[in-house]
């Protein structure tokens, strides 16, 4: 089956205006290191970041706000558009782009720092390797990623259909309340993490809760190496 297709229950709920709220707040661990990356870059520098998986773009606007050189990408369309309008709303020069999270539209090592939040464990492994190698690809050595995966502490490990290892996909009974549910959501171990970020130098690893209850997600910082 394919695996990759979780955008589909993204675009419907962006196209859902009330949903906006809800997302629209920049996680406190991405705030915290991108107002840090501001702070240590060179005096008139404009570093380059990507938003990958950017939803409708709190992430992206972030950046952009702090003075980056952003792009972002996702494959729900109605996220950018989203993010479209408030950007020009604001002002902001952001680079927009529909494109997967394995083939990004860039050349290679052209970022200084790549985000991806609660994105690249929305399929199975080949589709999560391909994913990291991409980030890999466009960041510059020595260039910094941050990001989550979903970890095997979390609730929804082993529930539903495994349709790949560590992989699985909720019943139909999941849809209306959590549609992406439905679509493939990969798991893994802090092993099995490490050995996914080969290439990479681990500077920071923590199983985080998020807000609901069994809501376990790693979260990492890496330099590439």
């Amino acid at each position: 089956m394919k695996t990759d297709t979780a955008h589909l229950a993204w675009d419907q709920r962006w196209a859902t205006p009330e949903r906006h709220n809800e997302w629209a707040t920049p996680e406190p661990d991405v705030r915290a290191v991108a107002e840090r990356l501001a702070q240590e870059a060179p005096d008139g520098a404009r570093p380059r970041v990507l938003d990958l998986g950017c939803g409708i773009g709190r992430h992206a606007l972030l950046f952009a706000r702090l003075g980056f050189h952003t792009a972002a990408t996702d494959l729900a369309e109605a996220g950018l558009g989203e993010l479209r309008r408030i950007a020009d709303a604001e002002g902001l020069s952001i680079e927009a782009h529909v494109a997967p999270m394995t083939k990004l539209p860039f050349p290679d090592g052209c970022f200084d720092h790549v985000l991806s939040f609660n994105v690249i464990y929305h399929g199975d492994g080949q589709v999560v390797r391909a994913a990291i190698a991409e980030i890999r690809r466009v960041l510059r050595p020595g260039g910094t990623y941050q990001g989550t995966m979903l970890s095997k502490r979390n609730a929804g490990y082993g529930l539903g259909t495994a349709v790949a290892p560590d992989t699985y996909v909720r019943e139909e009974d999941m849809a209306e309340h959590d549609a992406d549910k439905v679509h493939p959501h990969f798991y893994c171990n802090a092993r099995d993490l490490i050995g996914l970020f080969e290439g990479f130098e681990l500077l920071r690893l923590e199983d985080q809760r998020h807000e609901k209850p069994g809501s376990w997600h790693w979260h990492m910082l890496a330099e590439r190496l």
